[in-house]
């Protein structure tokens, strides 16, 4: 894609209005959003950041596993991979969502907020990073694992893996077991939701649909 609209060309006449409709009531409160990347991330940022962090930790999983300094760490190691989405109301940072930047790949890791708007999370989330990957000529946005609600903002699901080493055999067998009747739903939750796809179908002549 060339640019946002671009991205929006792509999808269901229906699913575009939706999606312009809250990008504009995302930021309907005065919100103001910036993308902090390389040498404009600061120590203020990475404070407010935090407090975003902790906020979803708490609420989410009761204990965030990350501390303070880790922030700074990779803000002092990897800022050029980092792009940080920081929303601010009346000057106030209110929300952020923090995104890791790869060879081709724009991957969104964590988000939180201490004020709540309606679709802030989505335009923080997701469309900002899909405006950022165009804007940077990355082939894709991961948006991480679950979450129903990406499907209709234009990410689809994509089958992916994690490796374990399990050393007792009886309990690797059991686990294997199990993994292969997983995978079986897994696939078929895959078909399920790749059938709802927002993007445009393709008629018999091979034109999109509109």
């Amino acid at each position: 894609y060339g640019s946002f609209d671009d991205f929006l060309q792509s999808l269901a006449s229906r699913k575009r209005k939706q999606l312009r409709r809250e990008r504009r009531e995302a930021v309907a409160a005065g919100i103001e959003i910036k993308i902090h990347t390389g040498s404009t991330l600061t120590e203020a940022d990475w404070d407010a950041f935090y407090l975003f962090y902790t906020d979803t930790g708490m609420r989410k999983w009761g204990r965030p596993y990350l501390n303070r300094e880790f922030f700074s760490l990779i803000g002092e190691r990897m800022a050029d991979q980092i792009a940080l989405v920081l929303c601010y109301r009346d000057g106030r940072p209110i929300a952020g969502a923090l995104n890791f930047i790869g060879s081709d790949t724009l991957f969104g890791r964590n988000w939180g907020c201490t004020e709540h708007h309606p679709f802030l999370h989505f335009e923080a989330c997701y469309y900002q990073a899909i405006d950022f990957a165009i804007a940077r000529g990355l082939k894709r946005v991961e948006a991480g694992a679950q979450g129903a609600h990406k499907l209709a903002r234009g990410y689809l699901p994509t089958l992916t893996y994690s490796a374990h080493w399990i050393t007792d055999p009886r309990f690797r067998a059991a686990v294997e077991d199990y993994l292969e009747q997983e995978r079986r739903m897994v696939e078929e939750d895959k078909r399920q939701l790749d059938a709802h796809s927002p993007f445009r179908h393709t008629d018999h002549d091979g034109e999109p649909e509109k």
